[in-house]
């Protein structure tokens, strides 16, 4: 009888022992799944592949250098021309002291513009 009671006590042992390392197992997976996902959206895999490739690399940062550089010149266009237009309207309003100043500042700049830079 004794013998049966040591089994199953060493039994109920070894099964709480089992289901801490199942619940320990189950955590662990989360904790990867986790860091999987975070290097996932990190894309660091895509970053070694770029470093493995120097070539590719470089055409890439030509690439976004030179949209980046149109990109500046398109929305500074836009800026510039949006700036004379309304400076145009406030020289047409004849304000005395700001009116003068800003219709000199257009006609620099109307100037400038007819002007053959190359």
């Amino acid at each position: 009888m004794n013998n049966i009671r040591r089994r199953s006590r060493i039994r109920q042992h070894y099964s709480a022992e089992v289901k801490q390392m199942d619940e320990q197992m189950d955590e662990m997976h989360g904790v990867l799944q986790k860091l999987a996902l975070d290097l996932e959206k990190s894309r660091i895999a895509d970053y070694t592949r770029l470093l493995h490739k120097p070539f590719r690399l470089i055409w890439l940062n030509l690439l976004s250098g030179t949209a980046r550089g149109v990109g500046i010149a398109i929305g500074f266009t836009f800026f510039a021309a949006t700036i004379v237009y309304v400076l145009q309207l406030l020289g047409a309003l004849n304000l005395p002291i700001v009116g003068d100043y800003i219709a000199d500042i257009v006609r620099i700049v109307q100037r400038q513009l007819e002007l053959d830079t190359y």
